[in-house]
């Protein structure tokens, strides 16, 4: 579907993309920086998801609203404990990348929620809605490794 941006949603999609922009370099530089092999595939994970947001924000900035995916939400990962209660610098570097993450989940979600609420068209919305949703998803699963590893109190 084509539809016509405000300059304040173009403003809002500019600045979308670079939170996105942010996630993949952060993600990526975390999947290579963790030492737990489940973080460094979670991070990985999610920067993969983090460019498929940039793509969409993209089109929709093109004039393109792709249709918002269908079904419900993704099923998240466990994961087991590689860390036990003792600190150790391991843990720590594993840790410092998580909070570091959650943190920017955290932000990134708000940002959406704002936007979601400035846009006109509906189904833009509802893709935005979406990929809060993911942003959401991501910060659920950092805070599930986190607590499995005892880095969240």
């Amino acid at each position: 579907m084509n539809t016509q941006l405000t300059q304040k949603e173009q403003t809002l999609l500019k600045e979308l993309k670079g939170q996105e922009q942010l996630c993949i370099e952060k993600y990526s530089k975390g999947a290579a920086a963790a030492v737990d092999g489940q973080l460094k595939g979670l991070f990985a994970r999610i920067a993969q998801i983090e460019q498929q947001h940039l793509d969409t924000l993209t089109q929709i900035e093109n004039g393109n609203v792709p249709q918002p995916p269908a079904g419900g939400a993704q099923a998240l990962p466990t994961f087991t404990q590689t860390y036990g209660i003792a600190e150790t610098p391991d843990k720590k570097n594993d840790c410092y990348l998580c909070t570091d993450a959650l943190g920017t989940e955290k932000h990134a979600s708000t940002v959406y929620n704002t936007c979601i609420f400035e846009f006109q068209d509906e189904q833009t919305r509802k893709v935005l809605g979406h990929i809060q949703g993911e942003e959401q998803d991501h910060g659920k699963m950092i805070y599930d490794y986190m607590k499995v590893n005892h880095m969240y109190s």
